[in-house]
């Protein structure tokens, strides 16, 4: 049994080689040059040549090509493979996964792949890609371990803010009133996920009043459960993400964290100052 990702599930690398997952590079097109997320550029070098970027890089899916390469390395190792992916309503590398199963197949028929559209995104997405991982390393077939991946998706939520609304605008998911009014008031927007689809869920005045309405918002999320397992990520605001994470944890009881940088692929659409956690209940 192999696991395998891409780029956006936000996976620790250490904890990505320790579970034995296979990571997909997003593609990141930046100052006229095609690189691959996490490998050729990595969150820390990627988050100051943003801070002074005047256009925004793009970002673009691994195609069926790449998914069909990984499949192909797996063959010899394992004959179930389940692969695991950020919500299609926002990228199409679940729909490459799909084609490179078609492909692979005709190629090495004895060899089943379960592909899994997690509707998440950054750890809410990488949960889903650990817990199944560590399911699969206990030796659970594949129906388990796709079923493992599907269930910690369906109860994952992620949320984060940003620093300024700067990156929104120069995406065009804001206009340039929004940008200019919500700068002059400070306004930070907290973004989560609602049915696959990234959406604006509240907005606050100044980082602390976001960091609490981020805690109000996991408490009413999590209907009275007070024990999460969480992913605490920024771009560039370790001291921040640290204000955002003793306020989590004076209210549930974290029984584990993860604490990690945004990889460009994501980092991108926020900017630097981005904090957020993602999260998900347990018993």
């Amino acid at each position: 049994m192999k696991i395998v990702t891409d780029s956006t599930a936000n996976v620790p690398p250490e904890m990505a080689e320790e579970l034995s997952i296979e990571v997909v590079p997003y593609y990141i097109h930046m100052n006229g040059t095609t690189l691959r997320d996490m490998v050729d550029v990595r969150p820390e070098e990627f988050c100051r040549e943003l801070a002074a970027a005047k256009a925004l890089p793009k970002t673009a899916t691994p195609g069926p090509g790449d998914y069909l390469k990984v499949f192909r390395s797996l063959a010899g190792e394992a004959d179930e493979i389940v692969t695991i992916h950020m919500t299609s309503k926002g990228s199409g590398a679940y729909q490459a996964a799909l084609v490179a199963r078609e492909m692979f197949s005709s190629e090495h028929p004895g060899v089943r792949i379960e592909v899994v559209d997690t509707l998440q995104v950054s750890m809410a997405h990488g949960w889903a890609v650990i817990e199944a991982a560590r399911e699969a390393m206990k030796g659970a077939g594949i129906e388990k371990v796709a079923g493992i991946a599907r269930g910690i998706a369906a109860r994952g939520f992620m949320l984060q803010t940003a620093d300024t609304l700067r990156y929104l605008y120069m995406g065009g998911r804001i206009g340039r009133a929004s940008h200019l009014l919500g700068s002059v008031l400070d306004i930070k927007p907290i973004i989560g996920m609602r049915d696959g689809v990234i959406t604006g869920i509240a907005r606050a005045r100044g980082r602390r009043q976001a960091y609490k309405r981020i805690v109000e918002i996991m408490l009413n999320e999590l209907d009275g459960r007070r024990r999460i397992k969480a992913g605490f990520t920024h771009c560039a605001a370790y001291d921040e993400l640290m204000k955002l994470r003793k306020m989590v944890c004076e209210r549930v009881e974290c029984v584990e964290e993860i604490v990690t940088y945004l990889p460009p692929s994501l980092g991108v659409h926020s900017g630097p100052g981005t904090v957020g956690v993602s999260f998900y209940p347990v018993e």
